[in-house]
């Protein structure tokens, strides 16, 4: 039988192989609880979750090829869109205690998910309820940020990260934006849309560096990561 073995690709956020499977994981902020009902594995006497790229598209960008994830270790992060806390809470895993994250969703359900199932027992995410479109309405409760992550289904979802950056992202900061195209145009081609918001962002004062499309695992989106210059 083969032995577990561990690749980290990226800080924090590993390849694990054994005789049966390769997997996307992280090392389990809270070992022994887990946050979606996903595998858990010991390697050296350390938990790891697997990290499932068909509900996540953070997951599902970095087995596509990313090249450079600004989430590392003790950053501080400003998620938008956070939903239930699938992605955040292994983005909890990569920053670890010395980071933080703050999730703004405009959902109270999704919000009370995150906080019952998930920043209870994780004390670097701080739950937000909140319009992405209204960055001034909750400026007063998070400070300059390293990364703005946002995964918001909306027509205007580049425009709405361009807000927040001005706001809340540190120059020399990233943004990863999930480009979701049935969000802003049914009709038009994924990869028009695709380009039409890498310029939004560019006008924004951004600098898109990777733009990598998101199928199979999901359909008709992409993510942009760009620089905030």
């Amino acid at each position: 039988m083969l032995q577990p073995v561990l690749e980290e690709i990226f800080p924090q956020v590993y390849k694990f192989r054994n005789d049966k499977q390769e997997l996307l994981v992280t090392m389990n902020l809270t070992p022994g609880k887990t946050v979606y009902g996903e595998p858990t594995f010991l390697v050296d006497d350390v938990e790891y979750r697997s990290w499932n790229p068909t509900r996540s598209k953070l997951g599902a960008v970095i087995l596509k090829g990313l090249k450079h994830l600004p989430i590392i270790p003790a950053c501080k992060v400003l998620y938008l869109g956070v939903a239930s806390g699938t992605t955040v809470s292994h983005v909890s895993d990569i920053i670890g205690m010395e980071g933080h994250v703050w999730g703004l969703d405009f959902a109270p359900r999704s919000l009370r998910d995150l906080i019952d199932k998930v920043s209870r027992f994780r004390k670097n995410i701080s739950p937000i309820l909140g319009d992405a479109r209204r960055p001034e309405s909750y400026a007063m409760m998070l400070p300059k940020v390293d990364v703005v992550f946002a995964d918001v289904a909306q027509p205007d979802q580049a425009e709405i990260v361009v807000k927040n950056s001005r706001f809340f992202l540190k120059k020399g900061g990233w943004v990863m934006l999930s480009i979701k195209s049935r969000s802003i145009d049914v009709r038009e081609k994924p990869k028009d849309i695709y380009q039409s918001q890498v310029e939004i962002l560019e006008a924004g004062g951004l600098k898109v560096h990777e733009l990598i499309q998101l199928d199979p695992f999901e359909k008709d989106h992409a993510m942009a990561v760009a620089e905030f210059i």
